[in-house]
């Protein structure tokens, strides 16, 4: 129930994927492009994926959060490629019977996504620079700006 798509993301859509009779309980994130950036204008961003790690570190990440939480489904959707202010990045949804079950899944998903998988963020910026965004792991533990070249993404 993980993706990765080159396409627009229809959180309706994905979100019906998930129904089912026996939850009382739907919780989803959406992760929205935004236009700053620590104080800079960003016009729009690109997302680079290692595909193959990110599939399957993206689906150990769902099995993680189905086994310690009790919902019935969790599923997340990376987007890649370009993406414009207001562009939906990530979505992540859970169905549980009862509604805490749903937030603590939805909310453990996205933050491993963030740190775990091998997705890179590339800001355009309204002066006409751009720039590669740290991981937020590779930020807690100072690495500079181009460490990605240097390490894996495995933390």
């Amino acid at each position: 129930m993980f993706e990765i798509s080159d396409g627009l993301l229809q959180p309706q859509d994905l979100a019906a994927r998930l129904a089912d009779p026996t939850c009382g309980g739907y919780v989803s994130f959406e992760g929205w492009v935004r236009n700053h950036q620590d104080g800079r204008a960003v016009k729009a961003l690109e997302y680079e994926v290692y595909r193959p790690l990110a599939q399957s570190e993206g689906e150990k990440v769902l099995a993680e959060a189905r086994e310690r939480f009790e919902v019935i489904e969790v599923a997340a959707v990376h987007a890649a490629g370009h993406l414009e202010i207001g562009g939906l990045a990530v979505w992540v949804g859970a169905v549980a019977h009862h509604r805490a079950a749903a937030f603590d899944a939805c909310r453990y998903a996205i933050d491993q996504i963030k740190v775990r998988l091998p997705i890179w963020k590339k800001e355009f910026y309204e002066d006409g620079d751009s720039g590669w965004v740290n991981c937020e792991q590779c930020a807690a533990h100072g690495h500079a700006h181009h460490a990605h070249a240097g390490h894996e993404h495995n933390h």
